[in-house]
């Protein structure tokens, strides 16, 4: 746990090779993502907007990560350097993977949306395998673990993934993303748009 919802931040952490989960808590205990941060971007964005968000962040696949102390930042952030503008370009494209999960959490389907969420998270790792129990899944796609077990069964079965006691192994990249739906490729870019920048 990096924070929790209305608790002041004192640190922004910059993940290396992990997945960090925003997640929206519920009063009845339930959760439901709402944007993953990986190694193109920064965990914190309340002490960018100067204040707090209703978010908890949550390490979500285990991976190294690099802080920095909030004085710190923020003192950066007043520099005239190119940090404060691919920070703001992070926070356009932080809240573009927002408004999407959103969309995509309400009109995609399951399967659709787990191949966009492990395809995301096979970007931040830099490798085929990493571990991720089914309990996890089920709260960050807000569905039920027995949704989340026939769903990663239909991937397997079509090949793209082999998922076994929360080892999952992407077997066929090109399957997976035939089987994601758009948002997938939409928040890729806006991602890519801030590790690439067009110009500074």
């Amino acid at each position: 746990m990096l924070f929790e919802p209305g608790q002041p931040v004192d640190a922004v952490y910059f993940p290396l090779d992990g997945v960090v989960s925003l997640v929206t808590p519920l009063e009845d205990g339930a959760i439901v993502e709402v944007a993953t941060v990986g190694n193109e971007g920064l965990v914190g964005v309340p002490v960018v907007l100067g204040g707090s968000l209703a978010v908890r962040a949550i390490s979500q696949v285990a991976g190294r990560c690099l802080t920095m102390e909030v004085g710190a930042f923020l003192y950066e952030l007043r520099t005239k350097s190119a940090f404060p503008r691919l920070v703001d370009s992070y926070v356009q494209a932080l809240f573009s993977q927002i408004s999407q999960a959103a969309a995509c959490n309400r009109l995609h389907s399951n399967e659709e949306r787990l191949a966009r969420w492990l395809l995301m998270s096979h970007d931040r790792v830099g490798a085929d395998q990493f571990f991720i129990t089914q309990e996890f899944l089920a709260q960050m796609l807000g569905s039920r673990r027995a949704t989340v077990t026939l769903s990663a069964s239909i991937l397997q079965r079509a090949g793209f993934i082999r998922y076994h006691r929360g080892h999952v192994e992407i077997v066929d990249r090109l399957g997976l993303e035939s089987a994601a739906c758009e948002c997938y490729d939409v928040i890729r870019l806006a991602l890519e748009r801030v590790v690439v920048p067009q110009s500074l």
